[in-house]
């Protein structure tokens, strides 16, 4: 076979092509002068361009160039708009390129499995369909403009606890239907040029060494033809990674692995063909990025901004609306409460973590509102949690004087960030505190939630209307008084579901897993799957959101291939609306959710009008995957199509006969509670079956010696020395948080989660596995 760069690799040394596949620093690849190779920049960039001018990190430290902070993942799905998402991603594109950055290092489109997972702000959606489509228009975007896109992280990451070392344990068919699917889209629909695996092992199997997931799926059955990056510091065993199918080894080991390629070459455990594939590849990148960014010209930043703007307001969700007291009336005495109205909780915190051009807060877009009376702003309560009862009373005070109160509440910095994952899903104490006292002295009441994932509202009965804006970029103030004041009307919805309580959710008992694995005993119900199925109450459904208008439904007709229906605007302002198309399997003997989600459209109605809609099924809209056939199949049957406002909210249903092939994939009797959903409690016995292995030792084994496969953490098990280190490392970051600093004391819960075998990675080669090997020895 003859490779696109043929030529240079016949002119290149083995050591050479060894040293094209791993980075020359932290964000750039290697260069070879003589063959005119130039090296390439990738950086971080999922809502915006992280481009560090000084010294380099993964975990957000050290400052980066100025960019657009569009709003997160978690917030843009809110959205529903493919539309948006691509023109989104072609400013990321942009900025990129005119920094001379060839690949940006996103989207995330990992699944959200758990509320409390501390990534999700990263992610789109508990559900593939939502997350596939939206990362490929956001992939589109991107590569635009002649800059690679990153889909990440390939796959099944569904916790930051132990992230690099732990084991998702999950059935083939729900690492199919679930946690794969999303990938499949994007790489079918948008073909993104780079894929980023990630940290942690599946089924016992490191990601980015994992030959049934790189190789038979990805590469072989997706057809993908595109480059593979580890994850920073992701590389476990260089060889088995090339071998799978990684291309690039991220950052720098300083020639460490460089070495172990060339070896392996030499004595014949690897095929220097396998090596000069992956140097094709690189080179393709190296040679289309480095041209088409060449000449590309400063962004527009404040264009940018305004589409930052937009995005905000096109993501927000209108949960609760009582009296129409929203939008307020013109000239509306108003008064802000929280310490969000000033300081904005606007992105999340670590790789992603963007350095805004500009930043507008509530106070700053209130301030500039004519349509609005602003009475003042107070504090309201103390970011870190402290109690104040001062900042109450003055709250009080103040709210007494307005017509309508805007309280911000949400998590702050501390609570969401890469490398933790959160320990509840309520809002802070003095919070809670605040609303409470302020709905007794005010009935006018409107709550602005910040949030990358789920949390507790149990003030929503007290309050007159409710807003989430999710972590709505550098422009979320903006966003917010628009929405409030009429000047746009919300359209987003949900993208994933709000329980009552933490408790209710299905992985309650399961997450995070415990030292070694991460169990996904839930299978497929994961989000709405799970609350549909099982019939469990929720706050607020997957796919919920109010307008300033209203919108019926009608005229429903389905085919094999297709659905259409109408929509019309009933109200009296024009209004989006986003429609959901839902399938209910066919009655057999194949275990299935209740309902799951297969076309959505975002559809903009005029005051009075009708739209008709027409959505277009898929090879996968009626099929599983079938674990016997290893391959997705339909089933013969009686299927039900669904268009509803929301998982909850069905509109219309048309009954269809479906042809197929029927194939029992499970056994009923091992299998009972993946039958009813109900899947809180799955026993072992039960797990193991529908595994079909038995389950991997979850817990360390605490007497044994340290290895470098073992984590920082398990210091605290070794001797007196080891002990010692570890209860440091406790003090510093308890330190960290009393000084406020809390993403610093969140990265020392990242560098507690880190395998002794990584630290060579993040140290770029400057301690070597040896010297790793003789402090274990010594510990």
């Amino acid at each position: 076979m003859t490779l696109k760069y043929q030529s240079y690799i016949d002119a290149m040394t083995l050591e050479e092509k060894a040293s094209l596949l791993s980075g020359a620093n932290f964000w750039n690849t290697k260069a070879i002068e003589r063959l005119k190779i130039p090296s390439i920049t990738l950086t971080d960039g999922p809502h915006g361009l992280r481009k560090q001018a000084g010294a380099a990190d993964h975990l957000g430290l050290g400052e980066s160039i100025k960019a657009t902070c569009f709003p997160t993942a978690a917030a843009l799905a809110n959205s529903w708009d493919e539309k948006l998402l691509t023109q989104v991603g072609t400013a990321l594109g942009n900025e990129a390129a005119a920094n001379k950055v060839s690949v940006l290092l996103g989207p995330g489109l990992n699944i959200v499995r758990d509320p409390l997972a501390g990534r999700s702000f990263e992610y789109f959606s508990e559900d593939p369909y939502v997350a596939g489509k939206l990362a490929a228009a956001m992939v589109r975007g991107i590569q635009e403009n002649g800059v690679v896109a990153t889909p990440k992280h390939f796959a099944v990451n569904s916790q930051e606890y132990l992230r690099m070392s732990i084991d998702e344990v999950v059935d083939e068919r729900t690492m199919r239907e679930i946690y794969l699917e999303g990938f499949r889209r994007v790489v079918e629909e948008s073909k993104p040029k780079m894929i980023m695996t990630a940290y942690n092992k599946i089924n016992g199997t490191y990601a980015n060494e994992n030959e049934h997931v790189l190789q038979d799926i990805l590469i072989k059955e997706w057809k993908y033809s595109g480059a593979v990056v580890t994850d920073w510091g992701g590389n476990n065993i260089r060889v088995a990674g090339l071998r799978a199918g990684n291309t690039l080894e991220m950052p720098s080991s300083n020639g460490a692995t460089d070495e172990e390629i060339v070896e392996a070459v030499k004595f014949g455990f690897l095929e220097e063909s396998v090596v000069d594939v992956q140097v094709d590849k690189l080179l393709s990148i190296v040679f289309e990025t480095t041209k088409a960014i060449k000449n590309t010209e400063l962004a527009d930043l404040d264009n940018h901004h305004e589409l930052a703007v937009e995005a905000a307001e096109r993501s927000m969700v209108l949960l609760k609306n009582d009296s129409k007291i929203l939008p307020i009336a013109n000239g509306a005495r108003v008064a802000l409460i929280g310490d969000f109205a000033k300081t904005p909780r606007y992105q999340g915190a670590g790789s992603s973590l963007v350095n805004p051009t500009r930043v507008i807060s509530a106070v700053d877009a209130f301030s500039n509102n004519d349509s609005v009376e602003l009475l003042g702003y107070e504090q309201g309560f103390e970011r870190s949690g402290a109690k104040n009862r001062g900042l109450i009373r003055k709250a009080i005070t103040l709210a007494s004087k307005a017509e309508v109160v805007f309280v911000f509440v949400g998590l702050d910095e501390a609570k969401e960030a890469e490398g933790i994952d959160r320990k509840t899903m309520q809002l802070p104490a003095n919070q809670l505190a605040l609303l409470d006292a302020l709905s007794v002295f005010h009935e006018k009441i409107v709550v602005v939630s910040a949030a990358g994932g789920p949390i507790e509202m149990p003030f929503a009965h007290d309050v007159a209307a409710l807003i989430h804006s999710s972590l709505g970029g550098q422009g979320v103030g903006k966003a917010v008084a628009n929405i409030v004041t009429g000047l746009r009307t919300p359209s987003g919805k949900l993208a994933v579901s709000y329980p009552y309580a933490y408790s209710d959710t299905p992985t309650v008992e399961y997450f995070p897993g415990k030292e070694k694995t991460a169990e996904h005993r839930e299978g497929l119900y994961v989000g709405y799957r799970y609350y549909e199925t099982a019939d469990v109450a929720v706050r607020y459904p997957f796919g919920y959101g109010l307008s300033y208008t209203t919108f019926s439904y009608g005229d429903i007709k389905v085919s094999e291939k297709s659905v259409s229906f109408s929509i019309t605007n009933d109200g009296d302002v024009a209004g989006e609306e986003i429609a959901q198309v839902y399938v209910r399997p066919a009655k057999n003997n194949i275990f299935r959710p209740t309902r799951e989600l297969k076309a959505f459209a975002k559809v903009s109605v005029l005051p009075g009008k009708t739209k008709r809609v027409s959505l277009d099924f898929d090879d996968h809209t009626f099929a599983h995957y079938d674990i016997s056939d290893q391959a997705w199949v339909v089933s013969a049957g009686e299927y039900t199509v669904e268009v509803g406002a929301s998982v909850r909210d069905i509109r219309l249903e048309v009954s269809i006969d479906i042809n197929g092939t029927v194939k029992s994939t499970q056994n009923q009797d091992a299998l009972t509670s993946y039958y009813s959903g109900k899947v809180k409690k799955v026993s072992d016995k039960e797990f193991e079956a529908l595994l079909g292995r038995p389950l991997p030792n979850a817990l360390w084994n605490r007497k044994a010696r340290l290895t470098p496969e073992d984590t920082i953490m398990q210091l605290k098990y070794s001797r007196l020395l080891g002990r010692l280190l570890y209860a440091i490392l406790r003090l510093a970051q308890r330190v960290l948080f009393i000084l406020k600093k809390p993403y610093l004391a969140n990265n020392m819960e990242f560098i507690m989660n880190l395998p002794f075998s990584k630290i060579p990675g993040f140290a770029g080669g400057k301690i070597s596995k040896k010297a790793i090997e003789r402090f274990l020895k010594v510990i």
